[in-house]
């Protein structure tokens, strides 16, 4: 059995979690739910940041030139083909496939530069202001045309990241990249770039500073906080989003105001996290309610003991676990549920996990039982068997019995397979630990696996 939910260290056996790299790491079969926000490029302290939101806007507006210039085709054409990138791998794709916008769609944004006189005349200073313009454009499109416009920097960005960590490269051609000295489109280019080792579809990397859920300039936030909407509605009229855009090609003083707002306020705009672990009250609230539950399945108790886990130990065990998702399993009629995560090797103990198990990912099983029986080893056994790796954990609410602790020892002792248990205590002295910040909640997994190898013959 391969890797659950694949990433691209992963595969090529990079042992760093994503706190330690400059990059967001990529998936092979879906993409990551962030983008490219413009305006931190715009914002950023970094020359070369802002270098690269000059080149982005100008090449927007450039596209205003043709149309002056009644090369109104080619300013389509252009439009459309840097609408797309897929090969970074932004957005919310199951697939990392991505579709452009249609001639239709980019004539109305094209259409700003003649309905706007202001644009027409000193083009945008931000061009994701489209949003509050037209409708169907969104922060996924957004995120793609300013990484086609700057594609050329990040693929020097990519091979350096490569090289830098050992990333295997190979030569691929892409279909377009944007020329800034020429305005134009390069067809066909090779570079040498990661690749998919399932479609061979090169893999092009963004730096994590770059990176939000949602660009600082953005249609709700305006809708939310700016847009006048008793200009715009009657007193029971429903809220409608196209009413709005109309409104402000109407009267575009108020989006810049907007903007003028969300320059004023950029301090507050900063970067999102890959991935942000609860605060501590936070992880102390979901242990109590974990620690209240009854055991078993009655109220729905078992999901929302694998829910609270699962937010809880995504959080203790980062960043020297990358959690990499929930899985369900079924095995013999039984629903069983997983905790997974990424092996980065980043401390000693994980490092030990893999040469002596194998384990490029952990597997958790939650069991919200009164106390484990030999089935429930079995399970899990068997699942180590599938390739997975040999170390395996309960997340349960007691210590093992007695007898099923021996029978964990006899297994390490004849298929040298390691199996432990977390419970509601350790998840306890985690929290503490997590709370203290004197060490790492991963400590207390250590000292379970010491505890249990010394209870194995020598």
């Amino acid at each position: 059995m391969g890797l659950i939910r694949p990433r691209l260290t992963d595969y090529y056996g990079i042992h760093k979690s994503q706190s330690e790299l400059d990059f967001a790491i990529q998936f092979f079969d879906e993409d990551i739910p962030l983008y490219v926000d413009p305006f931190l490029l715009w914002k950023s302290p970094s020359q070369q940041d802002q270098a690269l939101h000059t080149a982005i806007t100008n090449s927007f507006n450039y596209l205003n030139y043709l149309l002056k210039k009644d090369r109104v085709d080619e300013a389509v054409s252009t439009l459309i083909s840097i609408s797309e990138c897929q090969e970074v791998g932004l957005g919310v794709s199951k697939t990392r496939k991505g579709t452009r916008i249609g001639q239709a769609k980019a004539k109305s944004i094209l259409d700003l530069y003649r309905d706007i006189q202001k644009y027409s005349q000193f083009g945008f200073t931000h061009f994701e202001v489209i949003q509050l313009y037209i409708a169907g454009i969104s922060k996924d499109r957004i995120s793609d045309i300013a990484c086609s416009y700057i594609k050329s920097f990040l693929i020097d960005y990519t091979i350096e990241q490569c090289e830098l960590n050992g990333i295997p490269t190979e030569e691929v051609v892409l279909e377009t990249i944007y020329n800034y000295k020429s305005n134009s489109l390069d067809i066909d280019q090779k570079a040498y770039l990661p690749v998919s080792p399932v479609t061979k579809k090169p893999i092009i990397f963004t730096p994590k500073r770059w990176l939000r859920f949602n660009p600082w300039i953005n249609f709700e936030d305006y809708y939310r906080s700016y847009c006048p909407r008793d200009e715009i509605f009657n007193p029971d009229e429903p809220e409608d989003r196209v009413k709005v855009l109309n409104y402000n090609r109407e009267n575009y003083g108020v989006v810049e105001e907007y903007i003028k707002y969300k320059d004023r306020t950029s301090q507050d705009c900063k970067n999102d996290p890959l991935f942000s672990q609860l605060p501590v009250l936070s992880a102390k609230r979901k242990l109590n309610e974990i620690k209240k539950l009854n055991t078993g399945k009655s109220d729905g108790a078992d999901k929302k003991y694998e829910d609270l886990s699962a937010d809880l130990m995504a959080s203790l065990f980062y960043p020297h676990l990358d959690f990499a998702q929930t899985q369900s399993r079924t095995e013999s009629g039984r629903h069983i549920r997983d905790l997974i995560f990424y092996n980065n090797r980043g401390v000693d103990f994980l490092d030990e996990i893999f040469s002596d198990y194998g384990n490029r990912q952990l597997v958790f099983e939650m069991k919200n039982v009164q106390k484990i029986h030999r089935e429930h080893i079995n399970q899990l056994n068997r699942y180590l068997q599938s390739g997975i790796g040999n170390f395996g954990v309960f997340l349960t609410r007691n210590p093992l019995p007695k007898a099923m602790y021996k029978n964990t020892i006899d297994l390490w002792s004849s298929q040298r397979k390691c199996i432990i248990a977390i419970t509601d205590e350790d998840l306890r002295l985690m929290v503490d630990v997590y709370e203290s910040k004197q060490r790492a909640p991963i400590e207390v997994l250590k000292k379970k696996y010491i505890e249990f190898r010394r209870s194995c013959p020598s």
